[in-house]
């Protein structure tokens, strides 16, 4: 169980963003949610969170452009990033490829309890 990590979820699809934030809460994380790539950057910077679950297709500013601000920042190198979209691996912006995440997640082959399995894998936390 995690203890006092935070965790964001920048997703559009407000069901979704509401399932996985219950998801994270029930692991024992600190979430905050975002609807768009702005809103995002602007919890990442007060925040500072352990893990990001980024959407890519997103108005206002998209995930790409969202990791791509982020990474430019002091505090925006930190935080681990799950990109968590429906684009597959070849179809996914090419200015992702030099932005660092740390795994690509397609959510349609994913369940949400899946989605939380590879969170605790990227940050190291063993599950009983």
């Amino acid at each position: 169980m995690a203890t006092s990590l935070k965790a964001i979820v920048v997703e559009d699809d407000h069901d979704l963003q509401y399932l996985y934030q219950l998801k994270l809460e029930r692991e024992g994380f600190q979430v905050a949610t975002a609807s768009n790539g702005a809103e995002g950057l602007e919890l990442v910077e007060k925040l500072s969170p352990d893990v990001i679950l980024l959407d890519l297709m997103m108005p206002v500013m998209s995930g790409t452009e969202m990791l791509a601000i982020m990474r430019a920042q002091p505090w925006g190198n930190k935080a681990r990033v799950i990109v968590l979209t429906n684009i597959s691996r070849d179809e996914a912006p090419q200015a992702l490829r030099f932005l660092h995440v740390d795994r690509y997640v397609v959510k349609a082959h994913h369940t949400p309890a899946q989605v939380i399995t590879i969170v605790n894998e990227v940050l190291g936390i063993r599950q009983m």
